[in-house]
């Protein structure tokens, strides 16, 4: 699934192609994501406009223009792409943004979990306005989780991964970020302490800004705008490696289910 780096890894290779291209038109081959894709509205919205400016919130990418802004998030296997010319769509390119000189923006979601909506005022979207700091902002530190972790008994790694308290930690960086700590994924929030929890907070910044230095981590379907997969699955301590030995003691790796959710950690080096 495209978590933060992936998403700002998808960001940076689309920019540079589409801000301020007079947009043709747009279409859609199928409307039926995770939500119905506004056609009309978007379609009305983007003819003859142009995106002024493109940011990340989170997991979200937000297309602004002058009408209003495209809200798309990427879903379990969505990529967004750019042609700079007319390629036939397969079987799961789903939409085509079409700019003026040619140029394609295409978003292709074998899944179709992913969604692309239509809003005049993104942060105040029901599905922005509730999120948590940005992981990589300068609100976002130990101290302001030590205070929310008080009295929680969450296993920490649900408490990072809820979007209401931080924006866009997902399941691949907190666990390779709680490894990072030395922090057990399943240790209750109050039982930590502020040092664990500022040790916690860099190593949440440190593993996201390395993962987008390398352009993100490829798992399954995720590859990046350019096609091309990202780098930081190489890294990877803990996720994914259940029953295979530590790459720092050799400890054997241990799984366990947290909301649904597989998390490995290592006992030896993570209490």
């Amino acid at each position: 699934m495209p978590e933060l780096p992936e998403v700002e890894t998808t960001l940076r290779g689309i920019e540079p192609h589409i801000l301020n291209l007079p947009i043709n038109n747009f279409w859609v081959r199928e409307k039926k994501l995770r939500w119905p894709i506004p056609v009309r509205e978007i379609k009305q919205g983007l003819t003859g406009n142009f995106f002024s400016s493109i940011k990340r919130r989170a997991k979200y990418l937000i297309l602004k223009s002058k009408r209003g802004s495209l809200l798309i998030h990427l879903g379990m296997s969505g990529s967004l792409r750019i042609f700079p010319y007319f390629v036939e769509p397969e079987k799961h390119d789903h939409v085509d943004v079409e700019f003026k000189n040619g140029t394609y923006l295409r978003f292709t979601d074998p899944r179709k979990f992913g969604s692309i909506l239509w809003t005049q005022d993104p942060d105040k979207h029901p599905l922005i306005k509730n999120l948590g700091p940005e992981p990589l902002g300068n609100s976002f530190s130990g101290d302001y989780l030590f205070q929310l972790s008080r009295k929680r008994k969450t296993p920490v790694k649900n408490f990072i991964m809820n979007a209401n308290i931080i924006a866009g930690v997902g399941n691949i960086y907190a666990s390779e970020a709680l490894f990072l700590s030395g922090i057990r994924p399943q240790k209750r929030t109050r039982n930590i302490s502020r040092r664990q929890f500022e040790l916690l907070a860099s190593s949440i910044k440190e593993i996201l800004q390395s993962s987008i230095d390398q352009g993100g981590t490829t798992l399954r379907d995720f590859v990046g705008s350019n096609n091309k997969p990202g780098y930081f699955k190489n890294q990877l301590k803990v996720y994914g490696r259940a029953g295979q030995g530590c790459k720092s003691c050799s400890t054997e790796l241990k799984q366990i289910r947290l909301s649904q959710r597989s998390s490995v950690y290592c006992p030896q080096c993570q209490s």
